[in-house]
């Protein structure tokens, strides 16, 4: 314009206005990608740590070790559903109520499922160490996306109509309770356990263990969570497996321990041990317990990081460790099948009688 080359100065303003509108497309672009990559990212799953057998699916699984004899029997053992229903188990009061995969128990059956979660949460607080929480069963987006429910496995949790979520299991609480946070290295390991109602919606499982009350929508567990240095991750897996072992020991349940291969293991853990009880009824070991090594996965998701005092910044994310110590109703399936009785009557295990307040065997009603 100062040369008197308006014509020309006419030809840049209008570049510069095309330029413009161009950057804000670009921009939009920009996001847009950005959301996608952010999305494709967050569907991807831990890394298995270096001795993680290879494998696709539970056939890739190595049995470590087995735990106790399994039961001679001078009859035939029936599987816990016929067992129960005799002794207060009523699903089809429940398919009234809710629907399928719900259960009704009654009297002191049902004392004995409230006996056996008694029973997990006083010993892994009293004798191993984990701080009884109570925390919500509702959570949030961000709360579930931290622990990996979301976005890959939303078809898996049950949503409210005011976008929370059910837990399908504690560790959605109880792990987002360090969110955001840069936690001490001298607070750490910090080890917290909840008796807790769970929920799934057991998409995909359609036509598995239909009968009985091995795969439920509604179950109570006794979880167990740590969260803790890299360093000490590894004592803590070993800590909380022993935990979870523990139990099945003093109810005197047999069991094997395997180490799940990298196709079978959830999409957090980076190493997982499954803790499967022997069911006389069925013939077959079924998983009671899972117990894994997240390393600092749920950490970065959560933007929840360790320092160590007086250094400035922190040393990186956390690392978590998850495990159930134990799933009530997988645990009341595997007394009902091991203390059968040819009557039809179930021995209450020695550990469990004083929460029974004198009920020493469920008989047949």
């Amino acid at each position: 314009m100062a040369a008197g080359e308006s014509a020309r100065a006419d030809e840049l303003k209008a570049l510069v206005a095309n330029l413009k509108a161009d950057i804000g497309i670009y921009e939009s672009m920009s996001k847009d990608r950005d959301a996608e990559l952010q999305s494709k990212l967050s569907e991807l799953p831990n890394l298995p740590a270096d001795d993680v057998p290879d494998g696709v699916d539970e056939h890739g699984n190595v049995e470590e070790a087995r735990w106790g004899t399994p039961r001679a029997f001078d009859f035939q053992p029936l599987e816990h559903d016929i067992i129960a229903a005799k002794l207060g188990y009523d699903p089809e009061a429940a398919a009234r109520v809710a629907g399928a995969r719900f259960a009704v128990l009654k009297g002191p059956l049902a004392r004995l499922q409230r006996a056996l979660g008694q029973y997990m949460i006083d010993t892994q607080t009293a004798v191993n160490g984990f701080a009884e929480t109570y925390a919500p069963l509702l959570v949030n987006r961000n709360a579930a996306f931290g622990t990996g429910q979301l976005p890959k496995f939303e078809e898996d949790v049950f949503k409210t109509t005011d976008g929370r979520y059910l837990i399908p299991t504690a560790e959605m609480s109880l792990t987002n309770l360090v969110a955001g946070d840069i936690i001490d290295a001298a607070a750490l390991p910090i080890r917290m356990t909840a008796l807790t109602p769970c929920f799934r919606s057991e998409a995909g499982s359609a036509g598995r263990d239909t009968r009985g009350l091995i795969r439920q929508h509604q179950f109570e567990k006794c979880e167990l969570v740590t969260i803790c240095t890299p360093d000490q991750a590894e004592a803590e897996h070993a800590h909380m497996l022993a935990s979870a072992e523990a139990i099945l020991q003093a109810l005197n349940l047999p069991y094997r321990r395997m180490l799940l291969c990298a196709g079978d293991m959830g999409f957090s853990a980076r190493k997982t041990y499954d803790l499967e009880v022997w069911l006389p009824g069925q013939g077959a070991y079924r998983e009671i317990s899972s117990i894994s090594d997240c390393g600092d996965f749920q950490g970065r998701r959560m933007n929840a990081r360790w320092k160590v005092a007086g250094e400035k910044g922190s040393r990186g994310a956390v690392n978590t460790l998850n495990g159930s110590g134990l799933a009530v109703g997988r645990t009341l399936v595997a007394v009902i099948e091991n203390y059968q009785q040819a009557d039809g009557s179930v021995v209450i295990p020695d550990v469990l009688k004083p929460y029974m307040a004198g009920i020493d065997r469920l008989e047949p009603r």
